[in-house]
This record gives C-alpha cells, structure tokens and sequence, in this order.
C-alpha cells in the first residue's frame, strides 16, 4: 500500500485525481492490518511531512500519520519512539544540507498519539534536555516560536527545577537576537506573532514559577545594558516586560538602581535601549517601565545618565508620536522626560524645529488618537514655555502651530511641574547646566542662572552693554577702595574677555545682594538695579573715589570739571534731575523742589483717560525706526505751563492745559500733528492705586513710552483729601503739581510700573497692556535763561531764546522683559544693542546738513537676545512684536542713551569722545592674570569633558536612520495607512521604519 501512495503522490495526475486515490488509500489504512505494513505506511508519511517540497504532500503525511496514529495507536508507539525522536532532534532529517524545518511540527503532531503510553515520560524527558539545548544554539524567531508552541501544547516538555530558570534566561538571550529578516509587511506581522508566542510561553512559565521572573529580569538587564555586544539586541525584548507583574515594578527598580556592581555606562546603556522600546508595536506597560526606571535613577541621584540618555533619544521618542500603534507610550515617556528635565532647556528646544510638522500630521491625521494627543503636546508645549520663556525667537513657530489648541491654566502647569521634577532641591543640578560647547556664535558671554537669578543677570547685561558704563568700570585703578565696584569690573572683564560660553556671577550676587531678598526665590528686577546703583553710589560717595583719566582729559573745561568734581560715576551715567512744582490755586504762589533721580518709574493711566490728550509740559516725542531727519523747528518748544496759563486771580477755573505732540512712525519730513488735549485730561487725578487697579485695555487704547511719559510729567491736581498746604495762604487749598525734567541722565532708566497690589486677592498682580517702545524718544528737559540763550548762540537747534524748555534726543539701547503674571514668578530677560555714537569721528558737531545715511539708527546697530546662558542675535522688530506673540511677555526696565552732539551736555558730549578713545579698556595685571588662568582652565575643562562625554556617547545605542520617520512625513503626504502620519492600514516602509 506504501508504494501505491507514493506513486500517487508523486504521480502527474490533476490534484483532484490524487486526492480522490489518497482518499480511498486512507480508508484502507484504518482497517487493520500488519506491523510490517504498517511501519512501511509511517515511514513514508513521515518522509512526506518532513520533507515533502510542495504543502500538498506535507499535508498527505499529516493526514496518514493522524489516521495510523489513531488506528494503529501500537505500532505508532512503537515507531515513534525515544531512539528516533532524539535522531531527529540532534541530526536531523533528510539529506545533508537540506534537513528538515519541520522536526518540531512532527514530534508535536506525534505527542498526541502517545501521551497516555508508557514510553511517554521517556519522550517528556527528552524533550526537556532537547528543548534547552536548542534555545542555547539561538534558533531563528520561527524556530523558536515552534519550540514555543510544543511547550504551551504540551507542558509535560517544559524543563523543570534549575533547568527551567537556565531555559527561561536563555530563551530571552534567544528573543535578545531576534531579527526581521524582510521589509514586506506580511513577514513583519508573521515576526510579530512569532515574537509574542516566545513571550507567551515565558508568560506560562512565569505565572506557575513566580520565582523564575528574577532571574530572568536579571538576564533580560545584562543584556541590555552589556557594552560588549556588536550589534544591539532586538527591540523585540520589549514583548518580555509587558508580562512582568506591575506589583514586582518598586523592587525592581529599587533593586537595579541601589546595585553598586551596575556602572553608569552600563545604565545609561540598559536606559538607552529601554527608550528604544517605545516603537515596539502592541506592547503594554513598556511606557511605565521606563519611566519608572528614570524615576529610579533620579532618586539615585544619577542625574548624569538621565541627561546624557534624555538629550540623546528624545528626538527619537518624539518622532514615534506619528504612528498611531504606538503613539500612546511614546506621548507618556515623552510628557515625563520633558516635564522632569526641568533644569535646562535643551531637551526641549530639541524638539522645536520638529513640532509644527508633528502637529500639522496629527491634524491631517483627524482621528480620536490624533485629537487627544495633539491636546496632550499642547498642554506640554505651554508648560515648557511657561518654564523656559525668554525666547521669542525660537518659540514663534511653535506657538503659531498651536494656537488653535487649548492652553492649560497657571495652576495646571505649575501642578504638572512640580510633580515630575528630579528634585525639589534647585542647587542638586547647579552643575548640570546647559553644556555649551562654545561661545554663541554672536561674541557675546552669558550668565549662568543660579536659581531664580535671572532677574540679576538681565541687568547685569543691560549694564554690560551700556557701553560708556562699561568703558569707565572696566578703566578702574586697581585699589580704588571700592569692593562691589571692584567686583562688577572683574565680571565685567570676565564678560568681556572670558573664552566660556557663560560664567557664573555667583562672587557678585552674593556681594550685592539686598538683604531682605529671600534665597532660591523670583525677585523684582528694578528692585535690584534700584538696589545695585544706590549701593555703587553710596560706596564711592563716602570718599572711595574712582580715578578716572576722563577728568584730566582736555576734552572738559576746568569749569565743567569742577561743576562734576563731586559727581559720582552712578550720577555721571544715570542721574539726572527733576524739579517739582506745586501752585495754589488760590494764591498763585508756587513752590518748587529739585531732586535726583536714577530712574522714572512711570505709572499707567487709568484706562478711561485720553492719553493722547493728556497734557504735559512739553510734548515727547517718539521716533520709529527710519532715516531721522530732525525738523526745522524741533526746538519750537514751550515754556513753563504755568507761565502761559495763568488764569485770572479769584478764579475757579483750572489752568487751560497745553496740548501735548507726540511724533509717531512718520515719513521724513512730514509735519507733526499735534493733539489737542481738554480740561478733564488736567482735572483727573493721578492717583496711583487708581492707576494700579486698572487691568489691560483695549487694543484700540494701546500705550506708547511717550504716553505714559506724558501723562508722568502731566499736571496733577490736589483737591479733596490731597489739598496742599498752603504756606502764604497758611491753609489747606486745591493745588496743582507738576514735575518737570531738569538734568537729562546720560543713560535714561524708565521702569514700567506693570505690579500694583490688588486689595481683593491680596496679592501683586501684573498689568499686561501692551505698551510700544520707541526706538527714539525726545525729552523735554527745562533750563535756566542762560542756557538756553548760551545753547541759542551756539547754533544747537534744542532751545530758541525766550523758552525754558530744549529737547534731548535718546537712544534706545536695552529692554528687560518680564515674562509671566506676576512680579514672584515668571522670567526675565533682555533685548540690548550697543548704542554708540551716530555722528561718525570726525565729523562737524555743527548744526550744518549731514547726509541721511549717518542718521539711520535702529537697523544699522545689531540686537541681541540676552536669555542667561544663552545669547542670540535678534532684531528691533522682535523686541516691538514680543508682547503680540507672548501676551505674558512685557517690557518692564528700558534703558536710552542720551545722544551725543546738538543737545548734549559737555559732562556727556565728553563722556562719550572718552568711550571712543577708550574703546579697549587696559584691564590692571591681576584682573589680566585671573581671565587668562580661567581661560586655559576652561579648555582643560572642555578636554575633560570631551573624553567623559565620548565614553557616554560611545556607549549609548546608535540608531542612524530613526529620524526618516519625520523626514519621510515631509516628503511623501500621498502615504496611507495605520502606521503612516496619514492614518489607516499602513505602507510595509513605514511600518519596518517603525518597528525595526
């Protein structure tokens, strides 16, 4: 009957011809019949299954053995037996070369047959040596899977006791090497179900042997975190860790980050290749495992390897949130690495250029998974701005993608913040600052931000870049007698001439720091420079002069040294002085008080005052970014209010007010239209907590500098509860007071007074209006008679006889933003340029024509973005637009600079030729010596770092291609499919891109 088959078989005849012979064939072998044929008729069905070369003879074997197994159960027993199992087990069968894949389909056919025989413990016991010697010889994925499948049909054959552990260790070494062999992606889903059969029978093992799970986690981490191997092992472990008991998580980890035996190249390597995990396809729990492992490390301490290993896979982590499949555990490994790494900005400005694309894909995407993530990122992204603002630039892009989107409360973001941070301790990270590798590209030297010190260091570098200051600090003698004036020309210096990308001012804010400052905590700039001015004044004023060579210089008169003899060099640079005037308005009698100042803190108008028609002395006057040609008659100035409206003795009625002209972004040349202001704009009271207790306006109300300078310098009315005592008088009267500008400071301080305190919540609120900067402002400074007939006579074009009034002309030079809604939080940072003068050397200081090329005065000077650390080359335009994009973000301290030439002073006029004599300060030898060692220092550093750095870097995973995904959405939008960005089913490319 044997040879019947096997002619059939082998026979040309039509299939359905075969199949009816077999048939009959079949029929008759379930009569009985004798051992010979019967060995005969299993000999060759078991040649046919084995090694049959087409699916239709391998499954006429199967149907013959399954028919002689069942009727002839004791010859198959006999046949079927321990000798020929371990015959096919270790040589294998068929010709040499060609062996059989299909041994392990056999014996797991042929085991049903002789479970219940006495032979079968023998062949139970083979199997369990078998099988472990076979794992140890690294079967492929589809071996593996069918040695998987015989034990889950059959777990008589699992080996037990020591050799169950060894089996289950080395099977996961064995899923360790699993690779896919082809990119189509029927074979990528056929690896996939091999893959999770492997992890299955582990699974099995583990849930009757729950002391085996150790063990085997302990083989699955050296692994992963082994430097030795030459090409990284299958992503396909992560099928492992989804079968590890939840509960086991806290011991585990506990257990792995307190081992001293685990170096942290090994960590940072088993880390490392965990994240890679996240593009594993239908795993769960692998995102909890990761995180769990980072929280470990940083409740270690390891903040080391938790950066190294952040910086370098978050790109890569990111990247997967455009595959569906795995989007959910990429989202929350991603949402706990940028929440945690809350001490740099690195990790997330990585992602910037990356995340308008991403957001557009997940729109274009337009499912549930898409709309839930897409709101997630959004929630992220605002708490990253919250937590690193200051910059503008950078953020422009991103903010525009997402605008559309939800935006989390402050509460919400400071809650999220504050749950995932490494540490509550800020000073644990000091030393993991932003590595900068070299200085910015702009020349310029940052601040390194040593907790909430960013209000210091924005001032630091506004200081810095007012170029006069800096020229005269750094011209200091050595042993001038001034220790916090010494310690500002060493950081100075070290600004100037240090080959650090950032240093830190740690010396200098412990000595200038106001003692009723509260450590670690947001601060108030202005408070600050307030602070800082006041105490440099007062250290060289009790007789700790500085020697300057300016004083001798022949640029300045002996008259004008003497006048300025006694001056300090704060009151040299920022003071000036104001002149108060209060007259009663019943005798007319007017009494006045001149007094210096460092800064005008100018108030916001309540938002039902006409600013444009508020009234002051003078009008100021704002120029935009263009060629500045000054009028004929900008020196057609007024004299004091009171002088040209003095109203009839007796009368009741206030003074009429003048009208105030502010010049706008106008053409050159085109007439200033004056607005008119009216008698309420003089009657509204300038109460400050009035003021204060406004919020933000309409658009259409929007402020200007020059409106809120205006309505500063406006008269104020005293009535009621604030009437004037009245000396003459010797009684309470109605009065009106007026402040009015007498010495114009070199350097301008204006702080927008954006806190007020809110009776209602008891708390500093923020006024967030938008208030426009002008990159010119004209100042209307009173002066004596003889000035201004002396000014008058030398042709300078500020003053015209008979007035009491010129014009300065200032420069703007620096902006300290404040971003956030409240003067305890939030950040701070600074636009500066470095103003210099706009009169070439050289050229005639006469009031003759100039060319209007030499006036162009905002786009010809660079600006730069000072963000502690880092510094970036920036524009005018961003610092005019940066409360339009950031509502929280607003102009809070401005700095001008007094123009040199037509209006200047000789104290500023000499000033200034001194900053350009002196442009390279000589710095004194033991400053010199200091920046030198720190120089050669630093580049010890860096080599140090070099090397430590490359021994991390060499031993993290490298994955080359894994940013394609990205890439590939940019290039290919006619792409569908499950694991495209487009959604659905999925193209084979991007789905191998994604798993493997």
């Amino acid at each position: 009957m044997d040879k019947i088959l096997e002619a059939v078989v082998m026979s040309s005849y039509p299939n359905n011809v075969k199949q009816g012979l077999v048939r009959r064939v079949i029929e008759a072998a379930k009569q009985p019949m004798d051992s010979e044929q019967c060995w005969s008729m299993l000999e060759l069905s078991t040649k046919l299954y084995l090694t049959g070369d087409t699916k239709y003879k391998r499954e006429i074997g199967k149907e013959v053995l399954e028919v002689y197994g069942h009727y002839h159960p004791e010859e198959f027993e006999e046949f079927f037996n321990v000798r020929f199992l371990l015959s096919l087990l270790q040589e294998g069968y068929g010709p040499l070369g060609k062996r059989s894949h299909y041994v392990l389909d056999y014996i797991q056919l042929g085991l049903q047959f002789v479970l219940e025989s006495p032979s079968a413990n023998s062949i139970f016991s083979l199997l369990r040596i078998e099988v472990l010697r076979k794992v140890c010889e690294r079967p492929s994925p589809k071996q593996c899977a069918k040695i998987s499948k015989l034990l889950t049909q059959h777990p008589q054959c699992i080996p037990t006791g020591k050799h169950q552990l060894l089996f289950c260790q080395q099977l996961i070494r064995c899923i360790g090497h699993f690779q896919c062999a082809s990119e189509g992606e029927e074979e990528i889903m056929e690896f996939l179900e091999q893959v999770n059969k492997v992890s299955g029978l582990l699974q099995r093992i583990w849930r009757t042997q729950t002391s085996a799970i150790l063990p085997s986690l302990k083989e699955l981490f050296a692994i992963i975190s082994s430097t030795e191997e030459q090409e990284a092992p299958s992503n396909a472990l992560a099928s492992v860790v989804q079968f590890v008991p939840l509960e086991l998580m806290d011991g585990v980890i506990r257990n792995l980050t307190n081992d001293d035996s685990i170096t942290d190249v090994q960590m940072m390597m088993a880390i490392g290749r965990m994240i890679d995990w996240v593009s594993w396809p239908l795993g769960k729990n692998i995102d909890k495992w990761i995180i769990a492992l980072l929280k470990g490390l940083a409740a270690v301490k390891k903040f080391s390897i938790l950066i190294e290993v952040t910086l370098s896979k978050i790109e890569k982590v990111f990247s997967k949130l455009l595959y569906p499949i795995v989007r959910e555990g990429a989202l929350s490994v991603l949402q706990y690495m940028l929440l945690s790494f809350q001490h740099s900005h690195e990790a997330f400005h990585l992602l910037l250029p990356h995340i308008p694309r991403l957001v557009a894909s997940l729109k274009k995407e337009d499912s549930n998974s898409a709309s839930s993530s897409l709101e997630q990122l959004a929630e992220l992204i605002h708490c990253m701005f919250f937590r690193f603002s200051g910059f503008p630039d950078l953020y422009e892009p991103v903010l525009e993608a997402v605008k559309a989107l939800p935006i989390p409360n402050e509460d919400r973001i400071k809650h999220l913040l504050g749950q995932n941070a490494w540490t509550s301790q800020k000073n644990e990270l000091a030393s993991f600052y932003p590595r900068l590798a070299s200085k910015s590209e702009t020349g310029k030297i940052g601040l390194i931000n040593l907790g909430n010190t960013c209000y210091m260091n924005s001032i630091i570098q506004s200081l810095f870049m007012a170029s006069d200051f800096r020229h005269s600090v750094l011209n200091l003698t050595e042993g001038n007698s001034q220790p916090l004036m010494t310690k500002l020309q060493w950081l100075f210096a070290f600004l100037e001439h240090s080959q650090r990308p950032a240093i830190s001012p740690e010396s200098f804010l412990s000595a200038s720091w106001p003692p009723w400052f509260t450590p670690g905590a947001q601060q108030d700039c202005s408070e600050y420079l307030k602070y800082l001015l006041d105490r440099l004044h007062e250290e060289e004023k009790t007789g700790k002069r500085i020697y300057q060579k300016l004083k001798e210089s022949s640029l300045m008169s002996q008259a004008v040294e003497r006048h300025y003899l006694n001056k300090t060099l704060i009151e040299k640079m920022f003071g000036g002085k104001m002149m108060t005037k209060i007259r009663c308005l019943k005798c007319l009698n007017v009494s006045s008080r001149e007094e210096a100042f460092t800064d005008l803190s100018l108030a916001f108008p309540p938002s039902d005052r006409n600013v444009r028609g508020s009234t002051s002395v003078l009008p100021v006057e704002e120029i935009g970014p263009q060629f500045i040609e000054p009028p004929e008659n900008a020196g057609q100035l007024m004299g004091s209010p009171w002088i040209q409206r003095k109203a009839p003795v007796g009368s009741d009625q206030a003074a009429p007010s003048v009208s105030v002209e502010t010049l706008g972004f106008q053409e050159p040349g085109e007439a200033a239209n004056p607005i008119c202001g009216n008698d309420a704009g003089v009657n509204a009271a300038k109460d400050p907590l009035s003021t204060f207790g406004e919020q933000a306006c309409a658009p259409k109300d929007s402020r200007s500098v020059p409106d809120l300078i205006n309505y500063f310098l406006s008269p104020e009315r005293l009535t009621a509860e604030n009437k004037y005592h009245c000396e003459k008088c010797a009684s309470l009267q109605d009065a009106e007071k007026v402040a009015e500008l007498t010495e114009g400071p070199h350097y301008l301080i204006l702080t927008l007074l954006r806190f007020s305190f809110d009776p209602r919540t008891m708390k500093r609120k923020k006024i967030l209006d938008n208030v426009s900067i002008p990159v010119v402002l004209k100042l209307p400074i009173l002066v004596a008679p003889e000035e201004t007939e002396e000014v008058c006579q030398r042709g300078k074009d500020g003053a015209v006889p008979g007035s009491g009034f010129m014009t300065v002309v200032y420069d703007l030079c620096s902006v300290v933003v404040h971003s956030g809604i409240s003067s305890e939080s939030g950040h701070y940072y600074c636009y500066s340029r470095e103003c210099t003068d706009t009169v070439p050397q050289g050229q005639p200081r006469d009031g003759g024509p100039k060319p209007a090329s030499d006036k162009q005065l905002d786009f010809e000077i660079q600006w730069y973005l000072f963000n502690d650390t880092r510094v970036s080359f920036s524009s005018f335009e961003s610092v005019s637009n940066v409360t339009s994009f950031f509502p929280k973000d607003t102009a809070y301290v401005l700095f001008y600079r007094q123009r040199p030439g037509r209006q200047s002073c000789p104290l500023h006029q000499a000033l200034a030729e001194a900053g350009r004599l002196h442009s390279e300060p000589s710095l004194h030898k033991d400053l010199m010596e200091a920046i030198s060692k720190d120089n050669i220092l630093f580049l010890q550093e860096q080599e140090k770092e070099a090397r430590n750095r490359a021994a991390y870097i060499s031993a993290l995973p490298k994955s080359p291609l894994w940013w394609r995904d990205l890439d590939r959405d940019k290039d290919d939008d006619s792409s569908s499919g499950g694991c495209s960005p487009a959604a659905g089913g999925g193209g084979s490319g991007s789905f191998h891109g994604l798993v493997f």
